[in-house]
């Protein structure tokens, strides 16, 4: 099987049948299998699910979990040779799989890719090929830790070496919105940390695959429409828990004890070049 798809869903059921009908369109031509974990919805989503995508694996949570551990869950029974990790507020593009999956193929040294995201008013969003939050690149830069991901484009956005909306680039961080990842680099490096629970998953699998010697990309040539819906206040106890908290955890788990990034025949490399399609 070439492709699995796995999404988390939480009392967004009109968001999700947009997501999937969209994915069913652009998987038209694609031998693949779709897992949605619903994390103890209660606006009648499994019942839609039921309704409307049979034909899909539905996992049904009867208590919520951390998204980490549900993406796990899924992706330990997947059986394609791609991983798309999605969020259930985005809509493909009719081409989306297709060309993502033919920039895979391309490219053996990719672990992974993030593509062009769009507001719902067609707006660029600047964190498709930054990776990162406003807030999570304003801590990685306060810890000191921008200087060990010199592609994240923290500092500097006017240097001759970055790149823009529309051209294809090496990247530190995908952002878990949309990841396209190589199943065998997942099982090389490991599934994602589970004591993230909403936030900072895929930075720490990105930095991961990243130390592995993997590459990251940004690919621009199709897009996907990202919602950002957010489902906790953030001034919640809850949002700021999971948030900062999952900041906590990076910084203990790199700061401290700083690994390098393994590129054969360097032994450290944190000034790197990008490699640029144009």
């Amino acid at each position: 099987m070439k492709l699995s798809v796995v999404l988390v869903n939480n009392n967004q059921r009109d968001l999700l049948r947009q997501n999937l009908n969209s994915l069913v369109t652009a998987g038209n031509n694609i031998d693949y299998e779709v897992f949605i974990i619903d994390n103890a919805s209660t606006d009648k989503s499994v019942d839609m699910l039921n309704d409307y995508f049979p034909q899909f694996h539905i996992i049904a949570n009867e208590v919520p979990e951390s998204i980490s551990k549900s993406y796990n869950n899924a992706i330990r029974r997947a059986r394609g040779e791609y991983i798309l990790v999605v969020s259930a507020d985005t809509i493909s593009g009719k081409e989306t799989l297709n060309r993502c999956i033919d920039f895979m193929n391309i490219h053996s040294d990719a672990s992974g890719l993030g593509v062009r995201m769009l507001s719902p008013q067609g707006r660029f969003l600047p964190e498709s090929n930054r990776g990162l939050t406003t807030a999570w690149a304003v801590f990685i830069k306060l810890i000191g830790f921008a200087k060990y991901l010199p592609k994240t484009r923290l500092t500097n956005r006017n240097h001759k070496a970055w790149v823009e909306e529309f051209q294809t680039s090496e990247v530190d961080i995908l952002n878990g919105a949309y990841m396209l990842l190589r199943k065998s680099a997942i099982n090389e490096v490991g599934l994602f940390d589970e004591r993230f629970v909403k936030h900072g998953y895929d930075i720490d699998l990105s930095y991961r695959m990243r130390l592995a010697g993997y590459k990251n990309y940004y690919f621009p040539k199709t897009y996907i429409i990202n919602f950002k819906t957010q489902t906790e206040p953030k001034l919640s106890w809850q949002f700021i828990k999971n948030f900062y908290g999952a900041m906590l955890i990076f910084a203990g788990k790199y700061l401290f004890n700083m690994p390098e990034i393994k590129v054969v025949g360097i032994p450290q490399v944190f000034a790197s070049s990008y490699e640029i399609e144009r």
